[in-house]
């Protein structure tokens, strides 16, 4: 998500020697693409984008920290704007300043970033975006994991924060018998929040639970894109599969149909975590922002 110019924020220490801020682009300056590896605990975050009344999300504090370092920073461009509540891992943006401001920088912002920031995001490296580079429509897919507790009484109360207690157990092997049906290219309308003017097609490359350890059952989610609530409502439909309240045929059921069910319930939002953005090799950045842009029918 995108947002129109800004005021820069005030900086206390723009009289300072030696500041980032100190060191001004010169007029006309060429821009630089930055790309921001970053992570995030979502629990205390109203999801990643700017939301009106002042309510906390990781795009404000992010950008009111680069505010504070950077004389003219641009609005951020995310891969994944998470929902609230949602963690991440792997989350990748990108913003542009002018080029002068950039190499005044050097390789010190992310340090200083790390003393501004709350213990609750990081921002885990900074670099120079090669041309063509758009964290959103580059990506060639993105990796969510969740996790789910379905041994409540085994639960490990350090993990509560990002992981789903369940209260029934599930069957790995009957989940993963209902996924298969939504592999592919699909209109995933019947899990998702639909968007005037947007496209609910997505492509979805794996979908797949595991048990790392008893008691504890994770499912791997990659998409080229997703629509708003579409893991979490995945993963609501394939628990109710997983715990025997429907048979495993159901979901491609749903899937067909392309209409909310109110039998899919919608995951909590704290067992999710954006694991993994993927971009191709820089030469072919370009030509993938162009096909993402496409409208899928």
């Amino acid at each position: 998500m995108t947002r129109g110019p800004r005021e820069p924020a005030s900086r206390p220490d723009a009289g300072l020697s030696g500041s980032l801020a100190a060191s001004g682009p010169a007029a006309g300056d060429e821009a630089a693409r930055l790309r921001l590896d970053l992570s995030y605990d979502g629990s205390g975050f109203h999801g990643w984008s700017r939301q009106p009344g002042g309510l906390r999300t990781v795009q404000q504090v992010l950008e009111d920290a680069l505010g504070l370092l950077l004389a003219q920073p641009g609005p951020l461009t995310v891969a994944g704007r998470t929902d609230t509540g949602v963690h991440a891992r792997g989350q990748v943006a990108h913003l542009d300043l002018p080029q002068g401001e950039w190499l005044a920088a050097g390789g010190s912002l992310r340090h200083r970033l790390a003393g501004l920031l709350p213990a609750d995001v990081r921002v885990r490296a900074v670099s120079r975006a090669p041309d063509g580079f758009d964290a959103r429509f580059c990506a060639l897919w993105r990796r969510y994991s969740y996790r789910v507790c379905d041994d409540p009484a085994a639960a490990d109360p350090l993990r509560r924060h990002d992981t789903l207690w369940y209260p029934r157990p599930v069957d790995v092997a009957r989940m993963n018998q209902a996924a298969q049906a939504c592999l592919g290219e699909h209109d995933f309308a019947a899990f998702c929040r639909r968007r005037e003017g947007a496209t609910t097609v997505r492509e979805l490359l794996r979908l797949e639970w595991e048990r790392p350890a008893p008691g504890l059952a994770v499912a791997t989610v990659v998409a080229d894109a997703f629509c708003h609530n579409m893991v979490r409502a995945l993963v609501g439909g394939l628990l109710a599969v997983g715990d025997g309240r429907r048979p495993p045929d159901w979901l491609a059921g749903v899937l067909a149909a392309m209409v909310r069910d109110p039998a899919v319930h919608v995951a909590a939002p704290h067992g999710l975590c954006l694991e993994e953005v993927r971009y191709p090799p820089d030469a072919e950045l370009a030509a993938r922002a162009g096909l993402t842009r496409r409208l899928r029918q």
